[in-house]
């Protein structure tokens, strides 16, 4: 399972290592892409085969299923780890989270976020705030 949070450094060749806890559960290629607010999403591969295939069977008649599909799908890229672990990001997807020479990783169940540092402490700051309004909503969803 992918949990916990992680800070590491982006090195001067723009490699971020995956915590160590995580590269059995990842295997040797990942799915990176654009998230919300800001981050990367790292998907294995057979987690993005379940989301991209989702993501397909949406209707392309609603302009927002049609947007969050190609936010998801044409930032996509395979990624493969090196011997250490590490993920080269590519440009496109580092401007996008405003990756600078701090990251953290967030392992989410079936997924990880990986956010800029100070983008973090930001986010999680204000969620904070209003955690017990979040907390009463999902209750009426059963968690």
């Amino acid at each position: 399972m992918l949990i916990g949070q992680y800070t590491h450094s982006i090195d001067s060749k723009k490699r971020l290592a995956l915590p160590a806890k995580f590269r059995g559960e990842l295997g040797d290629k990942v799915i990176i892409t654009k998230g919300v607010e800001n981050c990367l999403v790292v998907y294995t591969q057979k987690e993005w085969g379940v989301i991209s295939s989702k993501l397909g069977n949406l209707p392309i008649s609603q302009g927002e299923a049609r947007s969050f599909t190609r936010h998801l799908l044409a930032s996509a890229t395979e990624i493969d780890l090196d011997k250490l672990g590490r993920v080269l990001i590519p440009d496109y997807l580092k401007d996008y989270a405003s990756l600078q020479k701090n990251a953290v990783i967030c392992g989410l169940s079936n997924r990880l976020e990986i956010w800029d540092e100070k983008k973090w402490d930001d986010y999680r700051k204000n969620a904070e705030k209003g955690v017990e309004e979040i907390v009463s909503k999902l209750g009426s969803l059963g968690i």
